[in-house]
């Protein structure tokens, strides 16, 4: 009798754990569809991140535009060429290959997009486990991939494709049940109407009121992106760019107001303080957890984000390289958008195209861990630094999605990705030890489910004997699942 008891009480406890936390979810929907955000970033800060970003851990991010044409050095190719102090290179590749006089803007005709096929991309990246997909709307060169209402003669409906790359993708991507997003540069290298703001050391806003504003909304009303990526703000501060206003409309007005998520590129002094994802700086990974939402951004072509012609094969990440990014980001609470760059033509290149196959193929078996995955106590193991941990748990923390997990949540599995297969196919471990050693867990490698793993304990350490090699179903990193008997 006493033992039910017992038994009854432990029972109301979880119960009213879960109403707890269930009541605490719909009141950050609640706060979420019903609060009007100001425009000042103390309160745009308050605002819960959207549950679908931190679930999906994977994108794909798209470099392409007028810099593919000349495919040389990286997407930066303009001001390269006339701006900047070691620009030798580009006179002479210019000198070497184009007619005396030549100008940027006659690459743009070239920009043909004849092979872009959008479904194929959709497709594509469907089959590399990203579950949401980022395209550059305008980088800083100014050229858009949409009809801007505002750069007349200079965007891919007026000259070259002839076509709205933006629109094509975002209806491709849907198609394949993926979140579509943008990318927008808030300055132009050469906007005469940029620079004039510049000269009067931002006084003046009227490059922001009449062109990068009415861009934005244009982009916002209607292709209606879950996220907006923003860039090009490091010359001026927040206040020029109006960014808090933006972000209030953004939150409060817009179309995706429910749904959207920006990053933290807003101005001078603002990466890795105000926005809902932070990125900090291209290719960052601090390779421990953060208290903010963060993501990884990086470049399959570890030279550029644009497609480059002169690129070499030492200089593509390999698929260890880039399952090492996934890894260690989603277990210290970040996403990743990996970068490819298409070609004027409209192509994928094949080295890009087998680096994404061979992602997908390898979330196909260890996707688990990684989607819908929360960080765990420890994230590297103390004395197995090729050893990542993330858990899945019942509840979503909007407000903290970076939290490991508190003792009012309930966690449904561990899961210890390692990178390299360890010598005699012993694996040692210290994180878990805790867990293993009150019995209550079973392992398993995924891809290889009901061959249930043996371990000893040695001094506060694991040794898990995994399966024979030869048997094993992934083939480059191998995930334990720890979850209870």
């Amino acid at each position: 009798m006493l033992k039910l008891l017992i038994l009854s009480v432990f029972i109301c406890l979880a119960n009213a754990s879960i109403r707890a936390n269930t009541v605490v979810n719909n009141f950050e929907n609640e706060v979420r569809q019903n609060k009007r955000y100001k425009p000042i970033w103390s309160d745009l800060d308050t605002r819960p991140l959207p549950e679908w970003y931190d679930k999906a851990k994977i994108g794909i991010f798209i470099h392409w535009g007028v810099f593919s044409v000349p495919s040389f050095g990286s997407e930066w190719f303009w001001i390269n060429w006339k701006a900047s102090k070691n620009n030798k290179k580009y006179i002479d590749f210019m000198k070497n290959n184009y007619p005396p006089g030549f100008t940027y803007q006659e690459f743009a005709p070239m920009f043909t997009a004849e092979f872009f096929d959008p479904t194929a991309w959709a497709q594509l990246f469907a089959k590399s486990g990203a579950k949401y997909v980022v395209l550059t709307s305008k980088h800083h060169e100014g050229f858009t991939l949409f009809p801007s209402n505002r750069s007349f003669s200079w965007n891919a409906v007026d000259v070259g494709p002839g076509r709205d790359l933006v629109g094509e993708l975002a209806d491709a991507v849907r198609s394949q049940n993926l979140k579509f997003g943008v990318y927008h540069s808030l300055f132009e290298w050469f906007n005469p109407i940029y620079l004039e703001d510049k000269r009067s050391k931002f006084a003046t806003r009227t490059y922001t009121e009449t062109k990068l504003w009415p861009d934005i909304r244009q982009l916002i009303n209607k292709y209606k992106p879950s996220v907006l990526w923003s860039d090009g703000d490091w010359e001026a501060h927040d206040d020029y760019w109006r960014s808090t206003d933006l972000l209030a409309w953004l939150y409060n007005d817009s179309p995706v107001k429910d749904e959207i998520v920006v990053n933290d590129r807003w101005g001078i002094d603002i990466p890795g303080k105000h926005g809902d994802f932070y990125n900090y700086q291209d290719r960052y990974n601090p390779g421990k957890l953060l208290k903010h939402k963060w993501e990884n951004a990086f470049t399959v072509d570890s030279k550029s984000w644009g497609y480059r012609r002169q690129m070499s094969i030492n200089e593509v990440f390999t698929i260890n390289q880039i399952l090492n990014q996934v890894v260690s980001t989603v277990s210290c609470g970040g996403n990743v958008l990996i970068n490819i760059g298409p070609t004027k033509e409209g192509t994928i290149i094949p080295v890009f195209q087998e680096r994404l196959l061979a992602l997908g193929e390898w979330l196909s078996i260890n996707g688990e861990a990684i989607y819908g995955s929360s960080p765990w106590h420890s994230q590297n193991d103390t004395i197995n630094p090729k050893v990542w941990y993330t858990c899945t748990k019942t509840d979503y923390n909007a407000s903290h999605p970076t939290a490991v997990p508190s003792k009012a949540d309930r966690v449904t599995a561990i899961y210890a990705v390692m990178l390299k297969w360890p010598q005699n196919s012993v694996l040692n471990l210290a994180d878990v030890t805790a867990y293993l050693h009150s019995g209550t867990y079973k392992v398993e490698m995924l891809g290889n489910e009901g061959q249930y793993l043996n371990w000893n304990i040695t001094n506060g350490q694991v040794q898990i004997q995994l399966p024979d090699k030869a048997t094993v179903v992934s083939q480059h990193a191998w995930t334990l699942r720890f979850n209870t008997k």
